[in-house]
C-alpha cells in the first residue's frame, strides 16, 4: 500500500548537483527539469533500489515460512486453528533468542505504524466540510476484499495527485534544490527505506492463501505496481511545488479544492482505516497471547484486554503528530531490522550447515548463483541496511525529529498547516 507514503517520497527528493538550468520552453528542457532539475533522479533510484531490496527480503521471510511449516508438519503439528506468525518461525527455526529479539522489533513497529496511520488520517480530513468528520466507517471483516478496494483506491489518489499536480502547473518561484544538509538527504532516503518496508504482517498473509509459496511472486509484482504509482505522482507533485514540500508534506493542501480532490482524500481515508485494521490484528495477537487471553472464547474480554493497545496508539499519536518525521524514524531505527537485517541474518543462520542446506525445502534458483549468490546478497543487504538506514538513516532523523519537537513543542494542534 502505497498511497499513504506518496507525499512522504514527493517530500524526499535529493540535491546530486544544485544547478541554475537555463530558461527554454522545449519539450526537452521542460523533460530535463522535470526529472533531473533538483536531484530528483536521486529519488527515483532509491525508490528502485528499496522496492527490489523489500521484495528481496520477502522472498526470504517465504522461505524461512515455508521451511518452518514443514518441519512442523512432519512432527505432526496441526495448524488449521492456529495462525502462525513471524516471531514463532525465528522460535521454531533458530530458538526463543531470536523470537524475543522479533518480537521487541516488530511490536514496536507495528505500533508506530498504527500511529502513523492515525497521523495520516488527521492531515487529510480537516481538507473536508466538516460535514464528512461524522461519517461512520463499518467494520471490516474481509481483509482480501477490502485490500483489493484499497488499491482501486491508492490507485485513482495516486493518479488524482500526478494529473493534478501536471495541470496546476509549476507555481511561481517554484525551485527544486531538494535537500541541502546531509541530514535531510538521509532522512529522505530512509523515508523511502520505510515505504517499501512495510511487509510486517507477511507471515499472516501467507498463512491465509493456499499455495504460500506464490506470496513472494505476489509481492514482487505488487512492488513494480507500487512503482507505477508512486514514481509519476511523486515527480509531477515535486515538479509542481518544489522545495516546499519539504517543510509542507502535505500535497492536497497545495492543490484547489474540487469534486475530485475531495474524492481522493475520502478514498485516503477509507484506506487508511482499512490498513489500520489490517495492521493490527497481528499485533492484538501477540497482546492477547501476552496476557493469556488469546484462546478465550468471550469477545468481550478481548475487546477489553485491546484496550491498553488502542490507548497507547491515540496517546502516541497524540503527542507526536509528526508525520514525516516519525517516518523516517520508525524506518531507520525500526524498520530497518525488522523488515531487512533480521530476515537476511535469520536465513543466513538458519541455512548455515550443510545439512541444512541439502534437506532445503525450497533451494535457490541458479540464477541468484544458488547459496553462494545468495549469501552475497544477504551480506549486502545487512551491512548496506546497518550502515546507511540504520547508521547515517538513524542520526538524520533523531535529528529532525528533535528539531520538530523544539519548533513546534508536543502536543501541538495543528502540524505543518498550509497558513
Amino acid at each position: 500500500m502505497a498511497s499513504e507514503k506518496v507525499e512522504t517520497i514527493v517530500a524526499g527528493n535529493y540535491v546530486e548537483v544544485e544547478r541554475e538550468e537555463p530558461k527554454s520552453d522545449s519539450i526537452k528542457t521542460k523533460f530535463s527539469n522535470l526529472f533531473w532539475h533538483g536531484g530528483m533522479v536521486s529519488g527515483i533510484i532509491f525508490q528502485l533500489f528499496y522496492g527490489l531490496m523489500g521484495s528481496w527480503t520477502v522472498y526470504l521471510i517465504s522461505v524461512l515460512y515455508v521451511e518452518y511449516r514443514t518441519r512442523k508438519e512432519r512432527e505432526n503439528v496441526d495448524f488449521r486453528n492456529h495462525v502462525i506468525q513471524w516471531f514463532e518461525v525465528l522460535d521454531g527455526l533458530m530458538g526463543k533468542h531470536w523470537r524475543n529479539i522479533r518480537l521487541f522489533f516488530n511490536c514496536s513497529f507495528l505500533l508506530f505504524g498504527f500511529v502513523i496511520q492515525l497521523m495520516a488520517c488527521a492531515r487529510w480530513i480537516h481538507l473536508l466540510f466538516f460535514l464528512f468528520w461524522k461519517f461512520f466507517i463499518p467494520s471490516f471483516h474481509n481483509f482480501r476484499i477490502w485490500s483489493f478496494l484499497g488499491l482501486v483506491m491508492t490507485t485513482y489518489t495516486a493518479w488524482y495527485l500526478t494529473v493534478a499536480s501536471l495541470l496546476h502547473g509549476k507555481v511561481e518561484g517554484a525551485k527544486h534544490s531538494g535537500p541541502t544538509k546531509m541530514d535531510l538527504y538521509f532522512t529522505g532516503n530512509t523515508n523511502i527505506l520505510y515505504t517499501f518496508g512495510g511487509h510486517a504482517v507477511t507471515v499472516e498473509i501467507m498463512h491465509a492463501m493456499w499455495k504460500p509459496q506464490k506470496f513472494k511472486l505476489t509481492y514482487l509484482m505488487s512492488t513494480i505496481y507500487v512503482l507505477t504509482l508512486t514514481l509519476p505522482s511523486a515527480s509531477a507533485v515535486y515538479w509542481a511545488f518544489g522545495d516546499v514540500l519539504l517543510y509542507h508534506a502535505n500535497a492536497f493542501g497545495f492543490l484547489p479544492r474540487t469534486g475530485f480532490r475531495d474524492t481522493a482524500v475520502i478514498l485516503m481515508l477509507i484506506h487508511q482505516f482499512i490498513t489500520f485494521g489490517f495492521a493490527c490484528i497481528p499485533f492484538y495477537f501477540v497482546w492477547e497471547k501476552f496476557i493469556g487471553v488469546h484462546d478465550t472464547k468471550s469477545l468481550f474480554k478481548r475487546a477489553i484486554a485491546r484496550l491498553p493497545v488502542v490507548i497507547s496508539i491515540w496517546f502516541l499519536a497524540l503527542i507526536f503528530p509528526f508525520f514525516g518525521p516519525i517516518n523516517s524514524t520508525v524506518g531507520s531505527l525500526l524498520v530497518s531490522f525488522t523488515v531487512y537485517i533480521i530476515p537476511a541474518l535469520a536465513h543466513m543462520i538458519t541455512f548455515a550447515s550443510a545439512s541444512a542446506r541439502e534437506n532445503a525445502v525450497e533451494r535457490p534458483p541458479r540464477f541468484l548463483g544458488a547459496w553462494g549468490g545468495l549469501y552475497s546478497m544477504n551480506i549486502f543487504v545487512v551491512v548496506w541496511v546497518f550502515i546507511v538506514g540504520f547508521g547515517f538513516g538513524g542520526w538524520a532523523s533523531m535529528v529532525n525529529f528533535i528539531h520538530q519537537i523544539g519548533t513546534f513543542g508536543l502536543f501541538t494542534k495543528c502540524y505543518q498547516c498550509k497558513q
